[in-house]
């Protein structure tokens, strides 16, 4: 290897590689190692010019100074140190490894049998040890200065009972739009297109499918499938290369000003609870190499994994130096980039001590206390595979939670299921049984009716079982039990009759999401009518089936959509911090949400056991205890009639004011809001939505 660099003491902070206009300080974590080794490459990644061992070692950080680097450098790390996988130590300086605090990866990991620390062909399996140099078949790190010029573009930090999430993927929502010259990448969803559609539709930030750096899983590859979602991730600062038009980290940061400059926050899913590196039989690209034993969770025989998420393995978050670099991510995606919350996939790997589930654990107090993540929002995905790994509602302020059970009882009340109706009264309400507690505020339940895992909208009535034949899995992945109905006829349809009772039930639970106390998310596609023809686990299926078809867009239901977002925005009543308990308020003694029959009367104890109830009908009022300063308005009469027409009788309304009905999901055409008398004729399978309002 040619050429000299001169290579100086250099410092343990910041971790990673820093450029500071004479060189670069590359600082990384290992507490077992004996000798770790920096590779420089060529321009073209292939060819290794350099080999520098770092010279010092403070604690567990080992750091040296190279002079004479500039932005763009590729590099690797080679770590020696024990191969003793029964002690947990899988070292191999035969294996590039990848930095974990890289800012931009350059390339792709091409599958090859280089890439185990073991011989693939040994009768040892994992116990051998391979020889063979990685390097070509390893993506490279590339040293970045992320200084961006911002403007006066600043993270918006809107309030979460303002917040309508729309969740998408980068590649899935544009790659298909005729009007989107980078089609697939940042750029491209941020795009004039793009922007005029979440203006249009009145969302009010996207969350992001997995765009830090991951890899597509082997046994993917020999199908020649890729993994589509990328919940794999190798590269916890690296924005994902695929999404890089041009190759440029401040292509996201792009992204991100423009959404911001258009009033939407950039919401991440980020995967921190386990890495691409799968068990004992996974490559060794990065974190195995580094410190096998500190990265990972290692059951009783350290040679293998704790499997909580069903990965193969589980990071280590119990560990200082893990917690820290999870830490030093979030940080750097809201400092550098400017991103405004985070979902947590598999959240509950995220709390877990030796003993089980804590939400009083390392990750949650240190995230909790950090005065950079302070204003951004968290929201968990709060179960993983785990013994005990369902929590839902057990997570603490101020993170959210996706609630599946408000997905699950949705879909069962339009149904026709037995026993909704008391189920659903509670999900309207924010689901207080498992959320109001330690002063969580109504908006921590994230409400959905669709997600990207599992059917999307159209495809909850137009199947009854998952068609996942594509993945190559005999369909006997995803969901077994969606909560669907294909109203008597299995995908698509030419008979009006069942198109028509679709339409109506999508419009019934697009208005029930809207009219929920929570924090409503919608799935993309979902507003345009997109299906994935039954796939209801399409996370390797990176075509037509996950493309949204803008050519083909159903404009009645985005039209409709747009008109149910806007009228939450109108009514704070169905927007609230606080949880509607039916209690009275001290300013005028009524009580701040009442339950009725469709007779008028209140609901007794025998209506709510009714199993066959298929009517509900909230009279919701400004919660009890709202501040002066709160928005105010007088109430909101919702039905919900997933039964047979009946005549519904209407809350007297107090003197001056009268009932407007602003929806009916059964009218052929707008609603004009109009005045209603005492009693008004409740179609089948509709909702309604009735705001008081003053007498003209």
């Amino acid at each position: 290897m040619s050429g000299e660099h001169k290579i100086m003491a250099g410092r343990p902070y910041p971790i990673g590689a820093t450029f500071d206009g004479e060189g670069v300080n590359f600082a990384v974590f290992s507490a077992h190692a004996t000798k770790i080794e920096l590779c420089l490459f060529a321009e073209d990644g292939l060819n290794e010019t350099h080999r520098i061992p770092l010279p010092e070692r403070n604690g567990d950080v080992w750091h040296g100074h190279v002079a004479g680097l500039f932005p763009g450098q590729l590099y690797g790390f080679r770590v020696h140190g024990p191969f003793e996988p029964s002690k947990g130590h899988r070292f191999n300086p035969n294996k590039l490894l990848v930095d974990p605090y890289a800012k931009r990866l350059v390339g792709q990991v091409q599958w090859h049998p280089s890439l185990m620390g073991y011989a693939t062909s040994s009768r040892k399996r994992d116990l051998s040890f391979d020889k063979r140099d990685s390097a070509p078949f390893v993506p490279k790190a590339s040293v970045e200065d992320p200084t961006f010029s911002w403007g006066d573009v600043a993270p918006l930090a809107k309030p979460v009972s303002e917040s309508i999430i729309y969740e998408t993927h980068v590649k899935g929502l544009t790659q298909r739009h005729p009007d989107v010259t980078v089609p697939g990448t940042f750029l491209g969803l941020a795009s004039d297109p793009m922007l005029d559609h979440f203006n249009a539709l009145g969302i009010t930030a996207v969350e992001l499918l997995p765009s830090q750096a991951f890899v597509n899983d082997q046994f993917l590859v020999n199908k020649n499938l890729v993994n589509y979602w990328g919940y794999q991730t190798l590269g916890f600062f690296a924005p994902e290369p695929r999404y890089l038009s041009q190759g440029r980290i401040r292509e996201f940061q792009i992204m991100v000003s423009r959404l911001h400059s258009a009033g939407i926050e950039v919401i991440m899913d980020v995967v921190y609870n386990h890495t691409c590196e799968g068990n004992e039989l996974g490559p060794t690209l990065s974190f195995r190499g580094l410190d096998n034993k500190n990265y990972y969770r290692l059951a009783e025989d350290q040679r293998f994994y704790i499997n909580d998420t069903g990965t193969g393995n589980t990071l280590n978050l119990e560990h200082p130096m893990i917690l820290r670099m999870v830490m030093d991510s979030l940080r750097y995606w809201v400092e550098v980039m400017h991103v405004d919350g985070f979902r947590f996939d598999l959240c509950s790997t995220l709390g877990r001590r030796a003993h089980g589930f804590d939400p009083s654990s390392g990750f949650f107090a240190a995230i909790r206390q950090d005065p950079v993540l302070a204003g951004v929002k968290l929201i968990a995905e709060p179960w993983d595979i785990g013994p005990g790994g369902y929590r839902l509602g057990a997570f603490p302020p101020p993170f959210m939670e996706w609630n599946d059970k408000y997905r699950d009882t949705v879909r069962r009340f339009w149904r026709g299921d037995a026993d909704m109706a008391r189920r659903l009264s509670d999900r309207l309400t924010g689901s207080a049984r498992q959320f109001d507690h330690s002063g969580r505020p109504a908006t921590s339940s994230v409400n959905f009716l669709a997600a990207h895992d599992g059917f999307t909208l159209a495809d909850v009535v137009s199947y009854r079982r998952k068609h996942n034949e594509a993945n190559g899995e005999r369909s006997k992945d995803g969901h077994g039990e969606n909560f669907s109905d294909n109203m008597g006829v299995e995908g698509p349809t030419d008979d009006p009759t069942v198109n028509a009772a679709r339409k109506r039930r999508r419009r019934n639970m697009m208005a029930t999401l809207m009219l929920s106390q929570g924090t409503p998310m919608v799935l993309s596609g979902d507003e345009l009518g997109h299906s994935q023809d039954g796939n209801n686990n399409a996370y390797n299926q990176d075509n037509p089936t996950t493309w949204i078809d803008w050519a083909n867009v159903e404009a009645e239901f985005l039209k409709f959509t747009r008109q149910m977002i806007a009228f939450r925005k109108a009514h704070p009543i169905l927007r609230q911090n606080l949880f509607l308990h039916s209690r009275e308020r001290s300013t005028d003694g009524l009580e701040d949400l009442f339950w009725h029959r469709e007779d008028g009367t209140p609901m007794q104890e025998a209506d709510w056991k009714d199993h066959e109830r298929k009517i509900l009908c909230a009279e919701m009022r400004m919660a009890s205890g709202s501040p002066n300063y709160a928005e105010r308005e007088d109430a909101v009469f919702a039905v919900f009639n997933a039964g047979p027409e009946i005549e519904v009788v209407l809350p007297a309304p107090p003197e001056g004011k009268v009932w407007f009905l602003h929806v009916d999901t059964n009218a052929k055409d707008d609603v004009v809001p109009r005045i209603c008398e005492a009693t008004y004729q409740c179609p089948s399978d509709s909702v309604l939505a009735f705001v008081l309002e003053q007498s003209p």
